[in-house]
């Protein structure tokens, strides 16, 4: 199977490096990367983002095969491994850079996430939480800036580093 047959996913959560982990463990997942999105500079290191400045997000992206896993099932991963309802920030991580995040590549996949950010809504909803505030963005003419090699596979080669994730603890509904 060539590269030309998985399909891409770009998913912010918060810090990437736990949010990283949670993709790459996935069966149907083929590479992962974490990087800068959404931002004004071009090529911004990790101490430019991390000002806020930039107005970059710190991203993962996924690249997956449909026929093994589906956008909907990493939708879902997406939604219950962190707290959506948290503007600009996750846990103790606070910044724009840290804004919850979905870069849709085709007109199918932005259908998709609006369609399960409504589903898991109805869910929040009915835990007697806040609203979603995930931007749900078009990935067009939108550059994917891949981090610095440290960052790339962090929880991997630092096994018991900071996974900065906090969960609002309701399942994506069934």
């Amino acid at each position: 199977m060539s590269t030309s047959d998985f399909a891409t996913a770009y998913f912010a959560t918060g810090c990437f490096w736990g949010a990283e982990r949670r993709f790459w463990n996935l069966s149907g997942v083929m590479s992962t990367s974490v990087g800068y999105m959404g931002g004004i500079k071009a090529n911004p290191t990790y101490e430019e983002v991390c000002t806020g400045r930039t107005l970059h997000t710190e991203m993962v992206e996924v690249n997956f095969d449909p026929s093994l896993i589906s956008y909907p099932r990493l939708l879902q991963e997406f939604w219950v491994m962190h707290d959506p309802t948290s503007l600009n920030q996750q846990g103790g991580d606070i910044g724009t850079q840290y804004r919850s995040s979905i870069f849709y590549t085709t007109a199918e996949q932005g259908a998709q996430a609006q369609e399960s950010r409504s589903q898991y809504q109805s869910a929040l909803s009915a835990a007697g939480m806040d609203e979603i505030v995930t931007e749900i963005l078009d990935a067009t003419g939108v550059v994917f800036y891949p981090a610095e090699e440290y960052h790339q596979r962090y929880l991997e080669k630092n096994p018991n580093g900071y996974d900065c994730h906090s969960s609002t603890g309701v399942a994506f509904p069934a």
